[in-house]
């Protein structure tokens, strides 16, 4: 089993509901976040294409926060999802700089913190809850190894792009275009 997420880059309209899900159910504290979202405009005038995407930690199959983890707070866990133990970790940031897609921050109480599928949903056979509130369904969610799970249908039949292939980490977050 390896979990990831495919965000439909054409469906995703930039509300933020993933925002506001990801900080209530995790308790992430005012002015911080585990998910956010990002707006890329392209071309020249008049010929321009807007991408919004909700980005996060991309639970990398080769991810170097895990391996520059002095302590091994950093880990992955069963499905491929990496997370952070809270009360292994030092706050040293080393995974912070080592991150690619800056999707780690130093929480208020010492620790380093991020997205983690809401693994405490998975294991209950729910989605995480940015999946479970978008408005546009354009996030889905589940097992790529299964080839009759909905992300390995759509990752398979859409096109669809990685951020940051040159760091060789792997990403289990899809954007279809």
């Amino acid at each position: 089993m390896r979990y990831g997420m495919a965000i439909d880059t054409k469906k995703c309209v930039g509300c933020s509901d993933c925002v506001v899900a990801c900080q209530t159910e995790n308790n992430v504290p005012v002015g911080y976040c585990r998910d956010w979202i990002v707006e890329n405009t392209a071309g020249t005038y008049p010929k321009l294409e807007l991408e919004i995407r909700s980005e996060r930690c991309n639970h990398c199959d080769n991810s170097p926060c895990v391996r520059c983890c002095p302590t091994g707070a950093s880990h992955i866990i069963d499905g491929g999802i990496v997370v952070v133990t809270h009360v292994d970790c030092i706050g040293c940031g080393a995974c912070i700089q080592s991150c690619p897609y800056d999707a780690r921050y130093s929480h208020p109480e010492g620790y380093v913190d991020k997205c983690t599928f809401c693994h405490h949903r998975v294991e209950n056979g729910q989605n995480p809850a940015c999946v479970s509130v978008c408005p546009t369904h354009c996030m889905y969610f589940g097992d790529l190894d299964d080839p009759n799970s909905e992300i390995s249908k759509m990752v398979s039949t859409r096109k669809w792009k990685v951020l940051a292939p040159e760091a060789g980490t792997k990403p289990q977050i899809f954007y279809l275009v």
